[in-house]
């Protein structure tokens, strides 16, 4: 069991291992800090490690083969990363790019350890495949979303979602187009109609909203 604070304390499903295991992650776990905008893995490299933020946020993004780009989800302090999991699992390249969006505090568990853990250890293999269930679950969210849910909604909601304290996003027409995966004109039409409306105002690299009441109200549109 989980006997003193340590990075292991940060994950929850980490709490149950017993004593051998929780000592041999201690022993092998490697400690990475990470700048924001660091390239952490992109298409094409092999998955060497199981990656576990222990602090900041990590954006998961895809490129298209039309050259598109879309924000596949976000890792959070005390979150896995699903692809790096499944590359593991399945002996595969990575197919997406992970940027460090903030400056970032990680723990690497290297393969080996990692496959000997998955054989030997159930609470970790409950740990491993309960954070690849819920991400699973999220991945068909952003795939039903980009289907069948209108863009208006969409952009509400993703305004309501990123905006800081202030009620402001510093981001531009085209950065938000890659949260949604769509295109750039796209977006620029429906924060323009937004703005007529007078929910919010446009200036350069800075959306500020002015009514998230009415942004909310659009948001829950089922």
């Amino acid at each position: 069991m989980l006997k003193e604070l340590t990075w292991r304390h940060k994950f929850s499903g980490l709490a149950g291992l017993s004593e051998t295991v929780s000592d041999l992650l201690d022993q092998r776990a490697l400690p990475v800090m990470l700048n924001e905008g660091a390239a952490i893995f992109g298409p094409g490299n092999p998955a060497e490690n199981l990656f576990l933020l222990v602090s900041g946020t990590v954006r998961v993004q895809q490129l298209s083969e039309t050259g598109r780009e879309i924000v596949l989800y976000r890792v959070h302090a005390g979150e896995s990363c699903v692809l790096t999991t499944a590359c593991l699992l399945a002996l595969e390249d990575y197919s997406a790019e992970g940027i460090a969006e903030t400056d970032v505090e990680a723990i690497l568990i290297p393969r080996d350890t990692f496959d000997e853990l998955m054989s030997v250890s159930k609470e970790f293999r409950a740990f491993v495949f309960e954070a690849y269930s819920k991400r699973i679950t999220d991945l068909f969210m952003v795939i039903e979303e980009i289907a069948f849910k209108r863009m208006d909604i969409r952009v509400a909601q993703k305004l309501l979602e990123l905006q800081d304290a202030r009620s402001v996003l510093h981001m531009t027409h085209q950065q938000m187009a890659v949260e949604l995966g769509t295109a750039r004109e796209v977006i620029s039409r429906q924060l323009k109609e937004f703005e007529r409306r007078g929910w919010l105002s446009l200036s350069r690299g800075t959306i500020e909203l002015r009514d998230a009441g009415a942004i909310g109200r659009l948001a829950a549109n089922p």
